[in-house]
């Protein structure tokens, strides 16, 4: 009885968390996302996303990552130089290319512009990345 009630609640709960959460390709992509944060960008945006004050700017609650989305992907896809401000901070630091697959910049997109107080509805998208140029 205890496995049926446990079954048929896991079952209810991923049909609430599908219907009124994120869907399952979004929640994939985070993961995907959350294992390139990992590997890429935890040494200097740190495992909290805070970042490292003066040097490197936070992705938590960052009103720039949220707000800057074009200009965001842009920067994991191509890397980025110069000064921007994030949450009211100046930063004038350098982000390497990464070299990174379309697929893994929209992957960590998610998970960044969903973790640590962000939220982001729309995904991004592998057709959004490529639609981004170095320009």
């Amino acid at each position: 009885m205890k496995i049926i009630v446990s079954l048929c609640f896991g079952l209810i709960s991923g049909a609430f968390v599908s219907a009124f959460g994120q869907n399952n390709a979004l929640d994939d992509s985070i993961k995907r996302g959350q294992d390139i944060y990992q590997d890429f960008c935890v040494n200097c945006h740190m495992a909290n996303g805070e970042g490292v004050a003066g040097s490197f700017p936070p992705l938590a609650k960052s009103d720039f990552l949220m707000k800057n989305r074009k200009e965001s992907i842009k920067a994991i896809k191509y890397g980025m130089q110069g000064e921007i401000v994030v949450n009211g901070q100046t930063y004038n630091s350098v982000m390497a290319n990464l070299g990174l697959l379309e697929s893994e910049v929209a992957d960590v997109m998610n998970y960044i512009t969903n973790s640590w107080g962000n939220k982001n509805e729309k995904a991004v998208t592998v057709k959004e990345v490529s639609e981004v140029k170095k320009q």
